[in-house]
């Protein structure tokens, strides 16, 4: 088939430059209309009016996503204006509504704290006891039945020496006849003991602690200490040398008719 003539190149010119002067107008008139689209309506009192039945504009602030009023995503403001809750919505202290709550707390915080007061009370307590050996040795028995007259024996309590001795007749008039009122450490041998043959004494002299010898010294059924020179009688009172006390007597307690004896 025969081929169409080309269009000469004038015919060509107007052409494209038809084509380019519609896009030009065309693009003229979208951009004249976008700003009347993007723009919001104008917010007008009348319109508000309408809606809320009142001329009194509300408080307003923008939303978290920046709507202003006028737009479809514009907000109230519930703390302000007209529609404001009292507030903020929140209750006044010492509302009763609120009184259950409080309550509940302070009990709960009351009843913690007296269970860690209790639990420290009773650590402490704990602590503070005697422990199982201890205890063992807060007390001992001995029987005392076969020493004989004029006889001492020497048992160790709480890691001291006691002496009991059994006294005779003799030493018994010994420290009878003695003025004790006249003594250096006061005191009569009945407060001593509590039967008249056995006296129990600590075996410590009360000088520098020294432990006395039995049976020895100036005076009948009595103790000598050899580092000081102290002497102390049947009874266990200071009778001469530097100690300036009698010898302690322990608490005891006799046991079985008087043929033991319990010791602290």
């Amino acid at each position: 088939a025969p081929s169409s003539p080309r269009p000469p190149r004038a015919m060509l010119a107007s052409r494209l430059a038809a084509r380019f002067v519609a896009r030009t107008t065309g693009f003229a008139a979208l951009n004249r209309a976008l700003p009347a689209i993007a723009a919001p309506p104008a917010f007008r009192m009348q319109q508000f009016a309408q809606m809320s039945g009142s001329a009194e504009p509300p408080v307003t602030i923008k939303t978290p996503s920046g709507a202003m009023p006028g737009t479809a995503d514009y907000a109230h403001d519930p703390y302000n204006g007209r529609d404001a809750v009292k507030d903020g919505g929140r209750l006044p202290p010492g509302d009763p509504s609120r009184r259950a709550f409080t309550y509940f707390l302070l009990g709960g915080a009351k009843f913690v704290y007296a269970s860690i007061a209790r639990l420290a009370v009773l650590k402490l307590v704990n602590f503070m006891n005697a422990s199982a050996d201890v205890l063992a040795l807060a007390s001992i028995e001995v029987p005392i039945g076969g020493i004989p007259d004029g006889g001492c024996i020497v048992v160790k309590w709480r890691g001291k020496p006691v002496f009991i001795k059994k006294r005779n007749e003799e030493e018994l008039a010994d420290v009878m006849n003695v003025d004790w009122q006249s003594l250096r450490d006061p005191q009569s041998d009945r407060a001593r003991r509590q039967q008249e043959q056995t006296l129990v004494v600590l075996g410590v002299c009360t000088h520098l602690g020294c432990v006395p010898i039995s049976n020895a010294g100036d005076f009948k059924g009595g103790w000598f200490c050899p580092c000081h020179g102290s002497h102390y009688d049947a009874s266990g009172r200071i009778r001469k040398g530097p100690a300036p006390l009698n010898l302690e007597v322990p608490p005891y307690d006799f046991m079985e008719g008087g043929d033991k004896i319990k010791i602290g």
